[in-house]
């Protein structure tokens, strides 16, 4: 927020006077009053981002202004201005909800400063308001959070096949959540109530993931003591088969035949077992060029791809990140019974530009570490994992306010080159794709020569 906002309660008209020019002249929208009790009405009256009081007034003090505007406008920052400060009175304004205590005489870089600052703060309030405003947007047992085009298009699509009990293929990278997008399909299907269940096929060898998905007779081998498998569990509602691709050939071809005939065989068993399943399979690897190379057969890929859901990389949908990030937010934050409510936005600018590897799993640790860590009611970047506040480093964000030019941010990176290089000048030049020479009129023309 570069301009906002800006009320102005001061009984001397000089004093006001030149707050106000100030003010305006630093780009505020700015109204301006003597009195404390017109102060109020105004706030009824108008929006304000800020108010800025003296503390000392005839009839009605800064004190009262403070108290009374935030009852009046709770998301309104309060700065005390005045010419009688003492520990006391500091306190008292503190505890009462100002923004900060200026003395005067005050500096103009001070007061410009502290402005920044506490719009800066408004600006994260409406933020966080209006991100969870959206969040409570979504409904249902099985929440996915996006606003992303893609995504809803995807979600569109899967509401449209899951009351026809077809078989699904989830592709995605590892981390985009494939296993809830899983349990949408299955929350609109035609058997909502009916069982989900949810295996990782990678996680078995071959012998143990025979005995999960089909279960066994009694005596079937040592210790076996007959029971049902995972396929019988899931009857009459959804299995989700997790890095499908990751099982065994002699297990495909069981598969298959469960998917063909709607019966299976238990470890051990004789008779058949009739099963009616949906399947949903899972995978981040490229079934099409396994299917290739012999590692999955093309039977079953054909069998289970009868539609496919592609779940794009969270780096590919970056709207939804300060939705997820305050998704996290606020049940990390629950779970951990900490009051943390607000992200900084330096934070959201930055994790808006990663690349996030780890996709929406990644997103949700970063969150859960920042929320674990925070002592205050906003997550910082001080908060983030090092491989991030590396990042915040070079990345372009404002100062004090400003965006800053490209001048600054020549001057930031070639700094942060150099700090890389242990300040070898002939490897940083390199890095930066230009001769030593025009390295050196550069650090000169920034004074960074002795940097």
């Amino acid at each position: 927020m570069n301009a906002g906002r800006l009320l102005i309660v001061d009984d001397e008209r000089v004093a006001l006077r030149n707050l106000e020019h100030i003010l305006k002249k630093a780009g505020h929208e700015v109204t301006a009053t003597t009195s404390g009790s017109n102060a109020l009405v105004l706030l009824q009256k108008l929006p304000f981002d800020l108010v800025l009081t003296d503390l000392k007034m005839e009839k009605m003090d800064g004190m009262q202004v403070l108290r009374r505007s935030r009852e009046l406008a709770p998301d309104t920052e309060v700065i005390m201005i005045t010419g009688y400060a003492t520990l006391d009175s500091a306190v008292e304004a503190m505890k009462e909800g100002a923004f900060h205590y200026i003395a005067k005489p005050y500096r103009i870089e001070e007061v410009r400063q502290v402005v920044i600052e506490a719009l800066e703060k408004v600006q994260i309030k409406r933020e966080n308001r209006a991100l969870r405003e959206q969040l409570d947007g979504f409904q249902g047992r099985v929440k996915i959070i996006t606003q992303d085009p893609a995504m809803l298009k995807l979600l569109e699509m899967a509401r449209q096949i899951g009351p026809t009990g077809c078989n699904v293929l989830i592709t995605g990278e590892s981390g985009t959540g494939k296993e809830l997008f899983a349990r949408y399909l299955h929350e609109h299907g035609g058997r909502p109530d009916g069982p989900f269940v949810a295996v990782n096929c990678g996680a078995f060898n071959e012998e143990l993931l025979a005995n999960e998905l089909f279960g066994n007779e009694k005596g079937a081998f040592t210790g076996a003591i007959g029971k049902p498998g995972l396929i019988e569990t899931a009857n009459g509602g959804t299995l989700c088969l997790d890095e499908v691709t990751e099982m065994p050939t002699a297990m495909q071809v069981k598969l298959l035949r469960v998917i063909q005939e709607r019966e299976l065989l238990r470890l051990g068993g004789t008779q058949p077992v009739k099963v009616d399943v949906r399947i949903v399979a899972a995978t981040n690897r490229d079934m099409v060029e396994l299917v290739k190379n012999g590692r999955f057969r093309q039977d079953l890929y054909f069998r289970l791809n009868v539609v496919n859901l592609h779940i794009p990389p969270l780096s590919a949908r970056c709207d939804d990140i300060p939705l997820l990030a305050y998704h996290f937010l606020n049940k990390c934050s629950s779970l951990m019974r900490k009051a943390v409510t607000a992200i900084d936005p330096q934070v959201l600018d930055l994790i808006k530009v990663y690349d996030f590897p780890g996709n929406v799993r990644e997103l949700e640790n970063i969150i859960e570490r920042g929320v674990a860590l925070c002592t205050s009611d906003t997550i910082e970047i001080a908060l983030l994992p090092d491989s991030l506040r590396a990042l915040a480093l070079h990345s372009p964000r404002r100062k004090e306010g400003k965006i800053p030019t490209l001048d600054e941010q020549e001057k930031d990176y070639i700094r942060w080159v150099l700090k890389e290089t242990n300040g070898n000048q002939t490897l940083g030049a390199q890095i930066l794709g230009i001769d030593r020479v025009s390295l050196w009129r550069k650090l000169k023309r920034y004074n960074l020569e002795k940097g």
